[in-house]
């Protein structure tokens, strides 16, 4: 570990050095900020035009398209989705113009659709993935990639045959809060890590999943068929339709919607490959709506030493039930000092000790056979790193990403690989706590032990 530090400090030169380690030089303050700027991000403003499709036009399927349709020289020419309403409302948002279908295949025949933005229910990720690799189409796949890890190979040797670019939608690889704790942790600024823990909460009944079923969604408006299709057949169900996160056959539950974002910041930002060993308890304590999944979700995972990182353990808590009005941040503990991670924001938190004065504590050191003067620990000094008011954001620049590698034919921060390592220790934290079990797994090769 410190060979590689001091060959990244070798890399980043002298004055990188000093700003990646600036949490030791804290001044008398106990807080102190710096900015988070991003330069050399490639402008897509003199770039060929590139031509997107969105399959499944929900809420987040929206959201990808609208900062997708922020870039310069993008355009939206086709969407695809089950409920004709979202078609419709489709057209009323982004043009008549669009060709809107419910059959995704039809969409993938179109030549004038050069990339799709994947944002269907979890279950389809896969084989819509592929079908639209094998159709000659870039793909950005939300998260999870996958719905279960025996479909993660697929999606990535599809991807390596079709030579096109696929992404995965954690955003928050594209961050400059990620990249900045990236840096600092390789520079050594925390000490070797130790300890990391995640924590997710909400409360209200969207955030918990409680979607709003459209008036007019039913069978004759909604391919019921076709959405289950490559699972177990069910009679019309609204609410396993515009709920599906809820329910196991469609969704992946807290773990696949949100600790899977927590498992690619800490990725992105260690080098790792993932966990060796899962195990998860939770329970069903509110949101008591017919769901088939948890609604408070602990995961505890170990992830053993390797070149890129000490071995270290992994805490990750979900809560639905949560009064404190929500919050979200990765920590990363190491034997220095530690860092809270968010994606526009980076807390660096270095111990510092002085020397004691209490009458007691210098007479039991003495009585050890220590100096005379003892050293204590102060509350820690904090030096926190912000992005500018004018960065647009992970997403944005997610969809940057991928933009520039579609037309420059280079790579992503999260392509399948990634996500699939990403991915997997979520997908197992479902089933350690369905299965009441630990569950063992090789990140290395991406199989089950």
């Amino acid at each position: 570990m410190k060979q590689q530090r001091r060959n990244f400090l070798k890399k980043l030169g002298a004055t990188g050095a000093v700003a990646a380690l600036s949490p030791l030089a804290f001044s008398q303050e106990s807080t102190a900020k710096q900015f988070l700027e991003r330069e050399g991000l490639i402008s897509s403003q003199n770039e060929s035009a590139i031509r997107l499709a969105l399959i499944g036009a929900g809420i987040m399927g929206i959201e990808d398209t609208n900062t997708a349709l922020k870039h310069s020289n993008v355009e939206l020419v086709a969407v695809c989705d089950l409920y004709k309403g979202r078609l419709d409302a489709a057209k009323q948002r982004w043009g008549n113009h669009l060709f809107v279908t419910q059959d995704h295949h039809e969409l993938l025949k179109r030549s004038d659709v050069d990339a799709v933005i994947i944002a269907t229910s979890d279950h389809w990720h896969k084989q819509i993935s592929i079908d639209a690799m094998n159709a000659g189409k870039h793909v950005y796949c939300e998260k999870p990639m996958v719905h279960s890890v025996k479909e993660g190979m697929d999606v990535i040797n599809a991807w390596k045959k079709s030579g096109k670019v696929m992404v995965v939608g954690s955003q928050g690889v594209s961050s400059l809060g990620n990249e900045k704790a990236k840096e600092l942790l390789a520079s050594g600024a925390i000490g070797d890590l130790v300890y990391a823990e995640g924590f997710w909460a909400r409360m209200s009944p969207e955030g918990a999943w409680q979607y709003a079923i459209p008036k007019d969604g039913n069978e004759q408006t909604v391919d019921w068929k076709r959405y289950t299709s490559n699972t177990k057949s069910r009679d019309w169900d609204p609410l396993r339709f515009f709920r599906w996160r809820n329910y196991l056959d469609y969704g992946t539950g807290m773990s696949g919607d949100l600790f899977v974002h927590l498992f690619s910041s800490l990725h992105f930002i260690t080098n790792s490959y993932g966990p060796n060993k899962i195990s998860a308890m939770g329970g069903l304590r509110y949101w008591k709506d017919g769901r088939e999944v948890p609604d408070v979700l602990l995961g505890t995972f170990d992830y053993p030493e390797t070149k890129e990182h000490s071995g270290f353990n992994l805490s990750l808590r979900c809560n639905f039930v949560d009064g404190t009005s929500g919050t979200t941040y990765l920590r990363i503990v190491g034997t220095k000092g530690s860092m809270d991670v968010k994606w526009e924001e980076v807390v660096v938190k270095m111990n510092q000790t002085v020397t004691s004065d209490d009458p007691f504590l210098q007479e039991q050191a003495r009585l050890r056979g220590e100096p005379e003067t003892r050293a204590t620990i102060l509350p820690p000094k904090e030096l926190v790193y912000t992005a500018q008011r004018n960065w647009k954001g992970a997403h944005y620049d997610h969809f940057g990403n991928w933009f520039t590698a579609i037309r420059t034919g280079g790579t992503v921060a999260e392509d399948p690989v990634f996500g699939f390592r990403a991915a997997a220790p979520a997908l197992l934290c479902n089933d350690s706590y369905f299965q009441n079990k630990l569950i063992q797994w090789d990140p290395i090769n991406m199989k089950l032990i």
